[in-house]
Order: C-alpha cells, then structure tokens, then sequence
C-alpha cells in the first residue's frame, strides 16, 4: 500500500516542500530510506520502530519503502521522523493519509515517542503556507516561533500518541493563537541601560550616533574605561525591529538552533560577542552543513569584537566583504547557503600590550616597536570600513561615584527611533538606514556645500583619507544632521563627524 505525507526540509535559512511516500509490500522484512538521506535521516529507521512499540503498534513485518522527493536534494536532520512514522502508519492502515491533506508535519522521535524539536521550524512554516498548505504539526517547543505566521494553523505536538489521536477525531489538537507583535515588543527586556553608566558624555554621544545611522564603530581606551559596558548598552537604544526584520533574525536563530526552546519571535536586537580565539568559519560561517556564523547570528543588531588586536587576522579580514555587502555566501562540498549579514561591527580594543598608552592616569610599560606590533594586527582595509573611531579615557574615581542621573537608554532610543524615522521617509524603503547608502545614493543624499567640500579637501589631505573613508564621514555627517533634524549636512555637522576619523593617524601612523 502506497502512501505520502507532506514534509519540510531546510537549506540555509529557506524551508522547501518534502513529500515522504511509504511504500508496503508483501516480502523478505526490510525498511529501506531513499532521496538522498544523510546518516542522521537513516537512523530514523530505529527511532521511529522504537516510538511506535512505545505508543502499542507493531511495526510492519514487510517489505518497506520511503522515499523523500525531491530525490536529487540531499536531506539533512532528524525532522524527517514524525512524517516518516506517519506515512508508515498510512500504508499499515492505522491511518488515513487524506487526514493528512493540506498539512505538512515536521519532528524528530524519541524511543518513548515523545516529539523533540528541530532547526528552522519558522522557516519550514513559511515555507507551508507558501506551498498553499493550510497547517503543520510542530514539536511544542518550536511551535511558538512558527504561530506568527499568518494563514497558517500552527499544532504543538508532544508525542506521536498525541498526533495519531488527533488525526483519528479522538483528540484534536487546538492550534495556537499568534500573539500580537506590539504585545512582543512590550514584553522584551533590555539586559544594560545607559544609565548605569557614569560620565563618558562623548563617547554615550557616537554610540548615539552609530545607532541612529547603523555605523560600526571602534573604540580605543585604556581597560576598565568602560568599552565593553556601553557596547553591551548599545541593542537598548537601537530601534525597535520591525516584525519583517523580528522575522528574518529569527530565522537565521532558528535555522543555528541557537533559538531558546519555546521562545516566540525575537524583539530584542541581537547582540554576540564571541570571543577572540574564534575561527574564519564560526565568524562568518561554513563548515560541513553551512551554518551561519556570527555575522550573521548578529544581523539586525551588533557584532561585538572585544580585544581586537587578539583575533586571528584571517578571521578578521574575512569580515571585510561581509561588512559591505551585507551578506555572506557560503559555499561547501556537501552544501551552500547565503545568510543576511547586515549588521553593526563594534569593537573594543587597548592602544598597548599594557592598555595604558596615552593614559593620563597610569604609565604605559611598552616601548615603540611593542606598540607599533599590537597595533599592526588590524589591517588599514579592515580600519577602512569602520565608520567611526573613538577614544574613550579612564575616567577620574570622583567622577564614577558620584550619585548624579545619568540618561536613560530610553531616552536615547526616542532620539534614536526619530532620526530612522527621518532615514525612512527620505529613502522609501529603498535602504533602512544611512550605514546602508550606496554610492550613487551618496550623491543624491549626501550632498555638501562648497564650504564643505573645502572642509573635505583639508581633511583628506591631512589624515590621508581614501575614498571609502570620505564616503563613510559623509554617511556618518547625515546621521548627525539628522539627530539634530537638519534637511542638509552643514559644516557643524561634518566636522563632528570628521572628529571620530582622526585615531589612524594618532595611533597607526
């Protein structure tokens, strides 16, 4: 007896259709998978015998068949098992398969029959309702991520006795209610304020600008002056995520399966910070199933490198094409996959081995050749493509205790969220925020006045600017008039944002 159920499969962050056909027949025992299935998928042959003498059937003493179409697509995972047992259960007869039509299922078994949860559950949900399909049963756990998506009916299942009951009438399942977006938005929890945050008004003012335009940013400073806080501050005054973008970062957790269990969509920007003995391929992604890296966990939000100069030089310069183009394509033996990588790169670092080069507070132990070799590990290309560089000084002991009230993060997340605004309207959904200007785009939105092209020539002859520079101090001088509700870049405006390219040359040369 011959008998299909719908599946989904995943590839990179996308969900694609899979058909899972059982086929019965009288003959020598045997249980035979096909379409290209990895080791993962034909151990499914003994996880699904376990679950159903778990729930009290008996396994087909026959000759057995599955077949995942589309055969020429590699399937990966265990998400396969569920529909595998269901379409077995199909061709015995326990089941009618037509209680099956307009929905797909997706889950992996345990021995007792209980339903664990998979990767990419949202993605293979979007990807149902675009098939036409009209449900799915999900593991419980990944049911929640799935519910937004609208036209779809999202089923949280527990275990294979569950679903056979519901697919007979014994016990239907009731489908989950979506939760609105704006109840999401308002339920999300923001991990560091600003406001705990003493002093450092400067450099609270480029991080302020750097959210409101999307700019990566890198601050030098002495350790314990405060780098690492007020980046891990930064996701708090970044706007809020429109639910297209809640539900392209929320994918690409998924598909990681760095997602928590039973977590809806994602409010809060992402924020990663891996450590400094990170690889090439867990920054921006690769291995043997093409995972996403870094990068591109971080997109929407920031990208936090501490200690810069202790990263491997690899690693960072394979940044430097991701940071443009605001994607990374990953290609493999076995797979291949494109990842969205539009995010913020902030980085942390000390100006010397000892941290205290240009202190005012403590003397620095390092001599000439020692500094020029620590800083020598950040290549001019990869400084070339950070928008703005600060210096952020120890702060006096008085200074950090005194009691007065520092700004809220609130509070600049209102300016912040005004100035996309203004980002919004004048690009028209053609980019999201100036960070992302192209360079005809440049030249429609960014354009200076004479005086100012005067102040531009100075400039570049006296920090040795390149053109990439220039284009990044323009995008970085319209977020600024745009902060301060300005139509045109003015002169005040492009020098403050000249101010944060200055470092190269009291630093690196």
């Amino acid at each position: 007896m011959l008998a299909s159920i719908n599946s989904m499969g995943l590839s990179g962050i996308q969900g694609y259709a899979v058909t899972v056909e059982a086929y019965s027949a009288d003959g020598m025992p045997m249980f035979e998978i096909v379409g290209l299935p990895d080791a993962a998928v034909k151990e499914s042959r003994e996880r699904v015998r376990a679950a159903m003498a778990s729930c009290g059937l008996h396994f087909p003493v026959a000759r057995l068949t599955l077949n995942l179409a589309p055969a020429d697509v590699r399937k990966e995972g265990p998400a396969y098992d569920l529909p595998i047992a269901l379409a077995i259960l199909s061709s015995m007869g326990v089941l009618d398969a037509n209680q099956m039509n307009g929905m797909a299922a997706v889950g992996e078994l345990s021995l007792s029959g209980s339903v664990m949860g998979v990767r990419g559950a949202l993605s293979m949900a979007i990807a149902a309702r675009e098939q036409g399909l009209s449900g799915i049963l999900l593991p419980a756990q990944n049911a929640e991520e799935a519910s937004c998506v609208e036209g779809l009916s999202v089923f949280p299942v527990h275990h294979l006795k569950e679903v056979i009951e519901h697919l007979k009438g014994i016990r239907p399942i009731t489908p989950l209610v979506a939760r609105a977006y704006s109840d999401v938005l308002r339920d999300r929890k923001t991990a560091c304020d600003f406001a705990d945050v003493r002093g450092q008004k400067g450099a609270k003012r480029a991080l302020e600008i750097a959210a409101a335009g999307g700019h990566n940013v890198l601050m030098i400073g002495p350790p314990g002056s405060g780098k690492t806080m007020m980046a891990r501050c930064l996701p708090g005054i970044l706007p809020d995520m429109t639910l297209e973008e809640a539900l392209e970062v929320t994918r690409i957790h998924s598909a990681a399966g760095t997602l928590d269990a039973c977590s809806g969509l994602m409010a809060e920007r992402p924020f990663r910070s891996p450590h400094h003995t990170v690889s090439a391929v867990a920054l921006v992604g690769g291995g043997s199933k093409a995972k996403p890296g870094e990068i591109s966990l971080a997109h929407g939000g920031v990208l936090f490198l501490d200690e810069l100069p202790e990263y491997d030089r690899a690693a960072l310069e394979a940044l430097r094409q991701p940071l443009e183009d605001g994607a990374v394509s990953v290609v493999r033996v076995s797979a291949q996959a494109k990842y969205p990588a539009r995010t913020m790169l902030v980085a942390a670092m000390n100006p010397c081995p000892c941290g205290n080069y240009g202190s005012k507070t403590q003397a620095c132990r390092c001599t000439q050749r020692e500094i020029a070799r620590y800083l020598g590990r950040i290549s001019g290309p990869l400084l070339d493509r950070i928008d703005m560089q600060l210096e952020v000084s120890a702060l006096p002991v008085k200074e950090i205790t005194e009691s007065k009230l520092e700004e809220p993060s609130s509070v600049i997340r209102a300016r912040v969220q005004e100035a996309r605004a203004r980002q919004q309207a004048r690009y028209g959904g053609e980019i999201t925020c100036n960070a992302a200007l192209t360079a005809r785009q440049l030249d429609t939105y960014c354009e200076l006045d004479e005086a100012c092209k005067v102040i531009i020539e100075r400039a570049c002859d006296r920090y040795n600017l390149s053109m990439r520079a220039v284009s990044r101090v323009r995008k970085v001088a319209r977020t600024i008039a745009d902060l301060a509700g300005s139509e045109k870049i003015e002169r005040a405006h492009l020098l403050e944002a000249l101010k944060y390219r200055n470092l190269e040359g009291d630093y690196w040369k």
